[in-house]
């Protein structure tokens, strides 16, 4: 399924674009997490990365050239503020969908059904009800426990009491012995939540 016309067969392919994007970031990821600043940039980003790719594949364009432009990409997360590994997976897929659109010389069929994989991958690794559900937050102790990393078992239900829900886990990141400051992350399941 190949149109002879190039300028029907980009409105396509942006149409697929534009669709799975939709569907990933609006559909899927904002539905979830509620976090419009990060789906509207995820959003534009894919816009612009298809129309950057859609003209360097159409030129020649050498293998370093595109590691340049992933480099310039990477910069971009350097100067901007720490997302968690949830948004950069949507933010990676939303990107990863415009270049598997905007590459020219695939089939259209291979390129939906590639895209279809990505959407269907990602509604069922993030859905709610495949893996337990569980909400973390970071959490700083102005106090260090003696047995916060010794009993860890004593550590989460002490957590737990402290904070109202079922501390499923944690996760020290940082003891501060100086100022008696311990971080943490902490994996919880409110009452409400399915098991």
């Amino acid at each position: 399924m190949t149109p002879t016309d190039p300028l029907i067969e980009l409105a396509i392919r942006f149409a697929i674009n534009a669709t799975a994007m939709l569907c990933l970031m609006f559909g899927m990821f904002y539905r979830r997490y509620r976090d419009k600043e990060l789906a509207t940039t995820a959003a534009m980003f894919n816009i612009f990365a298809f129309s950057v790719l859609t003209i360097l594949s159409s030129v020649e364009f050498s293998i370093a050239a595109g590691f340049g432009l992933f480099a310039i990409l990477a910069l971009f997360s350097l100067r901007s503020e720490t997302i968690s590994k949830i948004e950069i997976s949507y933010f990676f897929g939303s990107i990863a969908i415009a270049v598997i659109c905007s590459v020219l010389g695939t089939g259209l069929g291979l390129v939906a059904m590639i895209v279809a994989f990505v959407l269907v991958a990602a509604w069922l690794l993030d859905h709610p009800n495949i893996l337990e559900s569980a909400d973390s937050a970071k959490l700083t102790l102005d106090r260090i426990e003696a047995h916060m990393l010794a009993d860890p078992v004593q550590m989460r239900a002490d957590l737990s009491k402290r904070l109202g829900v079922e501390v499923m886990n944690f996760q020290v990141i940082e003891l501060n012995y100086v100022n008696d400051l311990a971080r943490l992350n902490v994996f919880y399941r409110t009452e409400g939540t399915t098991k």
